[in-house]
């Protein structure tokens, strides 16, 4: 009777080295949730350009008498010194999230919308159109900036891949992936 032995030995130490870059790269994940966060910062500000929320919808429309008397981008895109909302919009990365936002204090009532009152029970004052205008009450639509749209969602998954790649990939002896 004959036969045969096949004897394969393997070596293990480049999967071992892989999988401790890739528990590294995961324990601490703020290089990654930076990365994520500048990517939404962008595209935050792209959308306000484009008037825009995450899904694609246009933003509400401007007053008439504001759209008529407004000179330049407005409180929303206006950048350099005086910053409007748009330039405002940061990023905040920790181990295991990131935080994308403003700290202007009307940033709320645009992502949100709602009705602004005068403080005491009086009337609102203010110019428009160069007329004096008071009125109780204004109401803000809602001109959601910040949020995930679809696009995001794809440059978030690139991200994660391309961070958990180059772990993996990185200092890899021959036979790499790279």
């Amino acid at each position: 009777m004959s036969g045969a032995v096949l004897i394969t030995r393997m070596d293990w130490s480049d999967a071992r080295a892989a999988f401790g870059r890739l528990e590294r790269a995961i324990a601490d994940t703020t290089p990654i949730m930076g990365a994520i966060g500048t990517g939404l910062v962008a595209s935050t500000q792209d959308r306000m350009d484009a008037g825009q929320d995450p899904e694609g919808a246009a933003f509400a429309a401007l007053n008439p008498l504001y759209a008529s008397a407004k000179r330049g981008p407005g409180i929303l895109r206006e950048s350099g010194m005086r910053g409007g909302l748009q330039g405002s919009i940061t990023r905040r990365a920790g181990r295991d999230q990131v935080e994308v936002g403003t700290n202007k204090i009307y940033g709320a009532i645009h992502q949100y919308g709602g009705v602004i009152t005068a403080k005491g029970g009086g009337k609102l004052a203010f110019r428009m159109g160069g007329r004096l205008i008071k009125t109780a009450s204004v109401t803000i639509p809602a001109r959601p900036y910040l949020g995930i749209s679809r696009d995001d969602q794809v440059m978030i998954l690139d991200v994660v891949e391309g961070a958990l790649d180059r772990a993996v990939g990185s200092g890899a002896s021959s036979g790499g992936r790279r």
